[in-house]
């Protein structure tokens, strides 16, 4: 494919996500009927769709078009696309020729906006978001500047069946360059490859696994104890139980999640990875010496790698998540035994999801540890909190 009809394919496909269709699906949808394109035009495409996503008032200003925090009628794939152009330095007209599969001309050629982009418009948050994190004290511009790039791609050296050395050969003899995250034992960045690492053997054999590293540093931080029993009480699809298992195998690890669903996938993993835990059918009753709370929450820290959320997250459903994340807390907290811990944690840098949560913790609790992982430093953003219980 030529760079304009890769252009085109994404303009076709960002129509469709303005209109309410998932990115993803679009982009699966467009591969499947599109034989003629390569993994490097597949590639391609995609970086500029989701590239449009994460910068998407940025782009559209640049292209021309209004950014108002009220309609977004006038967003199209066409101006988020000639956006992406005039951030990359390249020339709209070489691209918007009307040429066999490019785009047609535009006639006239949208200017760019002459105004300074606004504050939220420059980070490409929504205007409610930006004033929500002024007033709690973070740099929204920060946040927003830190969301507008790729994240990387992490994997986490399964000390069950590996050393890092042994996980690092054997994804070079799958085609993938990697190298150890500073200050993060057990981490390692990919380089080069990342789209071989699913269907390598090092995965397949459960050397590794796909995990942040922010991630991996908050469950480095969990205070567990050789022969304690831990509940992980909203396991999902299981990263964080697996990442307990092979940190400290000597643990009696029970996994639950709310959703069936989501946990049926942490079966397969363990096995693949020979990681000992019990995954628990129905909510488990009893008293445990620690509990994980890897809690629902905005998944801001994240929105790197899940930029869609971004423009979907609102006032209300942030107020509903905020009081789903202290029930937990509550819960949780009534499985800890005396002298346990409650280990608290979310991808979010949204402080409602995090610090504000101290003011209404159960009696009797004391704060043991608490840190914030900043959006790439050395992941995605995340925070822990560990709450101790009294005797």
């Amino acid at each position: 494919m030529t760079p304009a009809a890769r252009v085109a394919a994404a303009i076709e496909i960002l129509d469709a996500w303005l209109a309410g269709a998932p990115a993803e699906k679009e982009l699966t949808a467009w591969a499947r009927r599109s034989r003629f394109a390569g993994s490097g035009d597949r590639a391609a495409v995609r970086d500029i769709v989701y590239s449009a996503i994460r910068c998407r008032r940025s782009f559209t200003w640049v292209g021309g078009a209004s950014t108002g925090a009220g309609t977004s009628q006038s967003i199209t794939g066409q101006r988020l696309a000639l956006g992406w152009l005039r951030a990359q330095g390249q020339d709209p007209k070489t691209i918007f020729t009307g040429d066999r599969h490019a785009p047609p001309p535009l006639d006239p050629l949208p200017a760019p906006r002459a105004s300074a982009l606004p504050g939220p418009v420059a980070a490409d948050l929504p205007d409610w978001l930006w004033h929500h994190l002024t007033a709690a004290g973070v740099d929204p511009a920060a946040v927003g500047a830190a969301l507008r790039s790729r994240a990387p791609v992490d994997l986490r050296v399964n000390a069950l069946r590996a050393t890092r050395d042994m996980a690092l050969a054997a994804l070079r003899a799958d085609g993938v360059t990697a190298a150890p995250v500073p200050g993060v034992p057990g981490a390692l960045r990919v380089s080069a490859g990342a789209r071989r690492v699913a269907a390598g053997r090092a995965f397949a054999d459960g050397l590794i696994e796909v995990q942040d590293a922010a991630c991996q540093a908050a469950v480095a931080a969990l205070p567990l104890r050789p022969g304690g029993q831990v509940l992980d009480l909203c396991a999902g699809g299981g990263g964080k139980s697996l990442a307990i298992a092979a940190a400290a195998p000597d643990v009696a690890l029970t996994a639950w999640d709310i959703s069936p669903r989501r946990l049926a996938q942490l079966g397969p993993r363990a096995v693949r990875s020979g990681a000992p835990m019990t995954i628990a059918t129905v909510r488990p009753d009893g008293i445990f010496d620690g509990v994980l709370i890897d809690a629902p929450c905005s998944g801001s820290g994240t929105w790197r790698r899940t930029p869609e959320a971004k423009w979907t997250l609102n006032p209300k459903r942030l107020r509903d998540l905020t009081r789903t994340q202290a029930n937990l807390i509550t819960q949780g907290w009534d499985r800890v035994a005396p002298g346990g811990w409650l280990a608290y944690m979310t991808c979010s840098v949204i402080p409602d999801e995090n610090q504000a949560h101290r003011a209404t913790l159960p009696p009797g609790t004391t704060i043991e540890a608490e840190r914030a992982w900043r959006i790439g430093d050395p992941g995605d953003g995340f925070f822990l909190m560990v709450l101790r219980k009294g005797f």
